[in-house]
């Protein structure tokens, strides 16, 4: 074969999710898929209220020039929790652009947590992420992003590169939160002040629902900044109904403890039940 037929061809892999809630139990009503995006079997590990899904990428990492679709539709009521059996990977874009676009939609009365494991961008990378989530009326959405740049266990930085993404919240049609960033690995900038001083791990989690008691917010900032035990800087901020914590650091463990222990002091207030921790996470 020729080093044209050896070359990868660009793969395009849509997922669409549907769920509701029937008899007091959340199910998983429809899945579409094309190419190769799946979903594991429905899981119950805290009852039947909260369905747990596991969102599959066989191939294992994302190339350049591949395209990846997940629209996820929460019914009224219904309850759902959604993460990944293992990292993403992010690879070198050989001069194309790697695209991920997910769109999210939570309905009345409804639940979405949306907690995938950690994402690796491999150095030479060039990915373009645009994340979408609509709410109505008093649905309450989770997100939570563990950002890894480079594979610094092979002493390897992200150098070179570009990595886009934009993030947007809607509630009832009005914008609530809206970030955007663009990261060159090239750029001095991407290690200055504004952006990631200089260290190779970030993670955001984004809660949006009902204002959190500033008594609950102060314990939880404490228990946060004891979770990170000086291996990072942790923040904490709430905005009418959206709560936002960040760390950044150079340990994804850390990242990781950090923002299940925040999720895990919030989640009663916002959702009504106990926290726990996804079973992907624990493999």
């Amino acid at each position: 074969m020729t080093g044209q037929h050896l070359a990868h061809q660009p793969l395009q892999a849509r997922l669409a999710l549907k769920f509701a809630a029937m008899d007091a139990t959340t199910r998983l009503v429809e899945r579409d898929h094309f190419g190769p995006l799946l979903v594991q079997k429905p899981l119950y590990p805290e009852g039947r209220e909260v369905c747990h899904a596991v969102i599959i990428h066989p191939p294992g990492g994302v190339v350049g020039g591949d395209q990846l679709e997940i629209a996820i539709n929460a019914d009224e009521a219904a309850k759902v929790q959604i993460t990944t059996p293992g990292a993403a990977k992010w690879y070198k874009a050989n001069g194309h652009t790697s695209q991920q676009k997910i769109s999210i939609r939570i309905g009345k009365r409804a639940a979405l947590e949306w907690v995938p494991q950690e994402t690796i961008f491999y150095n030479h990378a060039n990915v373009a992420i645009d994340h979408q989530v609509t709410l109505e009326d008093d649905a309450v959405y989770v997100g939570c992003e563990i950002l890894c740049f480079g594979r610094t266990a092979f002493g390897e930085t992200f150098a070179n590169g570009q990595i886009k993404q934009r993030t947007s919240i809607q509630r009832n049609g009005k914008i609530i939160w809206l970030e955007q960033i663009r990261l060159r690995g090239e750029d001095a900038a991407m290690n200055g002040p504004l952006a990631l001083s200089g260290k190779t791990v970030c993670a955001t989690l984004l809660l949006a629902g009902k204002t959190i008691p500033q008594s609950l917010l102060a314990l939880v900032r404490e228990e946060a900044e004891k979770c990170a035990s000086g291996y990072g800087q942790v923040g904490i901020s709430q905005l009418k109904s959206i709560i936002v914590a960040r760390y950044l650091g150079n340990s994804s463990e850390v990242a990781r403890h950090v923002m299940l222990h925040v999720w895990g002091l919030l989640r009663p207030e916002l959702l009504g039940c106990a926290a726990i921790v996804p079973r992907m996470w624990c493999t």
